[in-house]
């Protein structure tokens, strides 16, 4: 199984739209998102795109964020978001199809603490 971080970055403070979530609060910081790569790199490479067809959670909010790069992973993506303890969690992103309760976390600065767990 193949996963991915993204990272991303909030200059400011929002209220975004997110698909059936409704409207979510971003503060400015940093946002990582955890997806399943198994589709290939054709999945990473779709969230450096601006014009594209909201499908997905994460398509709501990519447009309003600056991506800071993708970190691709050997794992399973659940496993993956198990490894931010310490982060804030956004209630139900990203994880629809499965049991986890976050595939979003924020944290004020840019860290790759998660990599060490």
């Amino acid at each position: 199984m193949v996963s991915y971080v993204l990272i991303m970055f909030c200059d400011s403070p929002s209220k975004l739209k997110v698909g059936s979530l409704g409207i979510l609060s971003f503060k400015d910081g940093y946002y990582y998102y955890v997806g399943s790569a198994n589709c290939g790199m054709h999945r990473i490479k779709r969230h450096f795109k601006k014009d594209k067809k909201k499908r997905w959670h994460i398509d709501y909010i990519t447009p309003a964020m600056q991506i800071v790069g993708a970190i691709i992973l050997k794992d399973i993506e659940c496993r993956v978001a198990e490894k931010f303890k310490g982060f804030e969690r956004i209630k139900g992103f990203g994880c629809s199809d499965c049991s986890c309760d976050s595939h979003l976390f924020y944290s004020q600065n840019l860290t790759l603490e998660f990599l060490s767990t």
